[in-house]
């Protein structure tokens, strides 16, 4: 792993104000959304962003989330810069963002090759695909078999 160094690592720590507007109980680096922070020798900071998919419509709030965080804390002339290649993937989730979304009550996302979903209520993994698409793009709807709850289901990509 590469050191960061303290102005990095301050942004860093600046930058977990900002959370998902659709899922406030993750922020940008749980979700796997803040792929960079850089410096340059004149203090300027760079970060870099990546949608989870390439409509994504909370990415202007995200943007505005960092540039006003980030000026908050004293960078007025930070630059968000967003690619999109590679693409994002939930394999850039942390752990603790999996750990967030089932606390929360949303199934995190396993490996993409794999359909066994546990209920983030009771943990049973007898559960069913009730529609392919949830509240946003990026998750389904699923039911427990075992204690009926409804629950969604943060889709692996």
């Amino acid at each position: 792993m590469v050191s960061l160094g303290p102005v990095e690592s301050a942004v860093r720590e600046a930058l977990a104000e900002v959370t998902d507007p659709e899922l406030p109980v993750l922020t940008i680096e749980d979700l796997g959304v803040l792929r960079d922070v850089t410096v340059d020798q004149d203090g300027r900071v760079e970060v870099t962003i990546t949608p989870t998919y390439s409509g994504c419509p909370a990415m202007d709030v995200i943007r505005g989330d960092v540039e006003r965080v980030l000026a908050g804390h004293g960078w007025d002339n930070a630059v968000v810069r967003t690619v999109l290649s590679p693409a994002w993937t939930t394999g850039w989730m942390s752990d603790e963002g999996r750990r967030k979304l089932a606390e929360f009550g949303i199934a995190p996302p396993g490996p993409v090759a794999v359909d066994l979903v546990r209920c983030p209520r009771c943990g049973s993994a007898e559960t069913r695909l009730v529609s392919r698409f949830g509240s946003t793009p990026c998750k389904a709807l699923r039911a427990c078999r075992r204690c009926l709850e409804p629950f969604e289901h943060f889709k692996p990509l």
